[in-house]
């Protein structure tokens, strides 16, 4: 396995890093070539809207994930909730604005709370629930005006609030055929409690308990399947991971937004309880064969995100990482890692996630919190309470 540019981390897995930018689709297209690559899968948002998957094949590769006109269902906010007011799919009402007096006498109209998104890609970082007015305010200031997120927030979508429990609800699509993936439960916000700003994600657990089966499977046939024939039907025929963001309110499943990728943390739970070839699968799907996906159906996994002092915001970089090898009964995924005199040091805001499994939640919780206990490295933070709300409404 080759991963461009990838991480110093991965090594340790055996995958080879290669010194290839993701935005030079040419110079990836060459290597693809030259090593005889059966085909690529792509991790992240941008390269495909920057149209990787056209580009691969158009040059006769094989590549795992949406074209360029089908990932706008992640690119675009604005674009995505007219995906699901056309195709009649349960979603928070919103208007959409880019004038930022025409958006906050929107809000103080309709009061708070409510939820201000940038319409393009933001890192997990655009968007605001906003508590009271003047948190309102700062948000549409920041990213009409301030334009923290450049031009993607020239546009912004202002939503209704929508209270319940919140999942993630991922699947692999070709076309009309949707295969779905177990839920999890991520947690966005930076802090214990649900507190502090948004991130890319701080943790994640599955299953989540308190979903019931039958909420997931109307999601199914109300959210995901919907979402990709309507894209088909719009011409944007979706081949790739499509993820929905959805929350659980007392009227039924709703549609918070769509990724067109795996999003993490989630990603490392989920697949730990794939116990069919993740490989073979993605092999049939390009091959048009039906694929065989099963899921182990007992136990739980969990992941707990390890970030930078001052992560989503400014944070150091270059800190001294623990020796993961003394990590035991856990796995270990590093994201924001490079190496440096021969020892692994920080090189982004989430730097690392250590997840487990175990019979119970709380088992597989206790395995990760000890090993994070005995790894206490300067300079860094971790939410101590990911799973904790299955566990209350759930005692096991």
């Amino acid at each position: 396995v080759y991963c461009a540019k990838g991480n110093a981390g991965m090594t340790i897995d055996g995958i080879q890093l290669v010194d290839i930018k993701e935005d030079n689709h040419d110079g990836l297209i060459e290597f693809a070539k030259e090593k005889q690559i059966a085909w690529t899968f792509v991790g992240p948002e941008v390269p495909l809207l920057n149209g990787i998957v056209d580009d691969f094949e158009a040059a006769g590769l094989k590549i795992f994930g949406p074209r360029k006109n089908a990932a706008l269902i992640e690119g675009s906010k604005n674009f995505a909730k007219e995906i699901m007011m056309t195709y009649a799919i349960p979603t928070a009402y919103y208007e959409t604005f880019t004038e930022y007096e025409q958006a906050l006498a929107y809000v103080t109209k309709h009061g708070t709370p409510i939820v201000i998104k940038a319409d393009g890609l933001a890192a997990g970082k655009g968007v605001v629930v906003a508590e009271d007015l003047n948190e309102a305010t700062l948000a549409l200031k920041d990213m009409l005006i301030e334009q923290r997120f450049g031009t993607n927030s020239q546009k912004v979508v202002i939503e209704e609030f929508l209270s319940g429990e919140e999942f993630s609800l991922l699947a692999f699509v070709k076309n009309d055929k949707v295969y779905p993936m177990v839920i999890s439960q991520d947690h966005k916000r930076a802090y214990e409690g649900d507190e502090g700003p948004n991130t890319g994600g701080m943790g994640a657990y599955t299953p989540v308990p308190q979903i019931s089966e039958s909420i997931v499977n109307e999601a199914i046939e109300t959210i995901l399947k919907p979402a990709a024939i309507g894209l088909l039907k719009e011409g944007r025929p979706f081949t790739g991971i499509l993820y929905a963001g959805i929350i659980a309110t007392e009227s039924g499943p709703k549609a918070i937004e769509f990724n067109a990728r795996f999003g993490d943390p989630e990603t490392q739970v989920v697949l730990n309880r794939l116990t069919s070839d993740f490989a073979l699968i993605i092999d049939d799907l390009l091959e048009g064969r039906e694929p065989k996906i099963s899921w182990k159906t007992t136990g739980f996994e969990i992941g707990v995100v390890v970030a930078a002092d001052g992560y989503p915001t400014s944070y150091p970089t270059d800190i001294p990482l623990p020796e993961f090898t003394q990590f035991k009964d856990v796995k270990v995924y590093t994201a924001g890692v490079k190496e440096k005199g021969g020892h692994l040091v920080s090189d982004g805001g989430r730097i690392y996630l250590v997840s487990a499994s175990g019979n119970t939640l709380e088992e597989a919780r206790e395995k990760v919190y000890s090993n994070l206990e005995q790894a206490e490295t300067d300079q860094t933070f971790y939410r101590m309470d990911i799973g904790s709300k299955a566990i209350n409404m759930h005692p096991f």
